[in-house]
């Protein structure tokens, strides 16, 4: 299967109080995190990643696609293209915060190179996919996603890179049970 990117001016960022079907999306790494009072999945996609967190009788997921790909309408509390700088938060009704920050960067072509190399050698704690070359360019997307859980808190970093634009997607989401 090919496994490329899409343009980063499609890029889209959402956050649903609901998880989404499995069959919506294309998972290349995937991981199941149980700790204390929740449980979480977190997935590599063809576009971005998705975070499923559920934990004091609610549920968030956070997607980070392409802004075609089909996702429903219904209990979505976040929707922004992924473009420049943002920060954005929700509360739900039993006391689960959500923080989230993400940005897309262009940079230059040797800038660029540095972070893929630097993310795509050696072995990694997180989850890591290397995807295919689009054809204009010897290096595919990386993406990695670094995982730090707590007692009642679950910290996702994510870094995917989109090298037909030299671009690169940061995401960092934090997930709060109540106290």
């Amino acid at each position: 299967m090919i496994s490329v990117r899409p343009k980063v001016a499609e890029l889209a960022f959402r956050l649903f109080s609901r998880p989404i079907h499995p069959e919506l999306i294309v998972v290349h790494q995937s991981r199941r995190i149980q700790r204390g009072n929740y449980d979480a999945k977190v997935d590599i996609t063809n576009c971005g990643h998705v975070v499923t967190f559920n934990g004091a009788k609610s549920t968030l997921c956070e997607v980070a696609t392409s802004s075609g790909q089909p996702l429903p309408t219904r209990r979505c509390l976040i929707q922004q293209s992924l473009k420049g700088s943002r920060t954005e938060e929700a509360t739900c009704q039993s006391g689960l915060e959500y923080r989230t920050h993400f940005q897309l960067e262009t940079v230059a072509a040797e800038m660029f190179w540095m972070v893929g190399q630097q993310l795509g050698k050696g072995p990694t704690e997180g989850l890591l996919h290397r995807f295919d070359s689009s054809g204009r360019m010897a290096l595919g997307a990386i993406s990695y996603v670094n995982i730090e859980t707590r007692q009642n808190s679950m910290l996702i970093q994510a870094i995917h890179t989109f090298p037909d634009d030299y671009a690169i997607v940061k995401v960092e989401s934090l997930f709060s049970l109540p106290e």
